[in-house]
């Protein structure tokens, strides 16, 4: 049987989302987990899209969302967290990494990524989602969510 147990939640953060329906998607994903969405402006598009609203289906009240300014916004309120980064820029496999419960997951848009100096200021806390065929630069942005958060869930103990 799969169940997920009651932690403190895990957090998706969206940096510049570019694509309503990724964001929808992840939406979904967010409130299927009981995990937490961030979405750090601005946004490419407006919260009311429709593309938005359909990726999400009817799962927009079961989300957990949180709109932000910046990133430096959203650290600032939560300093205690620990704050993960996603990049295909770094070599560090998302399998490597040690999850805890609370972490911040950081994507960014899906046209360029996180900031380079982001990945700089922080090599300890940047991973990535191996791509061992070598002809794909990177992955739908909502695929790569759901495989770094569900590894963190079966690492956690969140989902079993």
């Amino acid at each position: 049987m799969i169940y997920i147990r009651t932690m403190k939640p895990f957090n998706i953060v969206l940096i510049e989302p570019e694509i309503p329906p990724n964001t929808g998607n992840i939406a979904r994903l967010c409130a299927a987990t009981g995990t937490i969405l961030h979405l750090v402006g601005p946004l490419g598009f407006s919260l009311d899209d429709r593309y938005l609203k359909r990726a999400g289906l009817d799962y927009w009240e079961h989300v957990a969302l949180k709109i932000w300014p910046d990133l430096a916004a959203l650290q600032a309120a939560h300093g205690e967290g620990r704050f993960l980064y996603l990049s295909t820029k770094v070599a560090r496999s998302y399998l490597q990494a040690a999850f805890q419960s609370g972490d911040y997951i950081v994507f960014g848009k899906e046209t360029k990524g996180l900031p380079e100096e982001l990945l700089q200021a922080n090599p300890d806390s940047c991973i990535t989602i191996p791509m061992p065929a070598g002809k794909v630069r990177s992955l739908n942005l909502s695929t790569s969510a759901g495989i770094v958060l569900y590894e963190a869930l079966r690492q956690t103990g969140g989902v079993l």
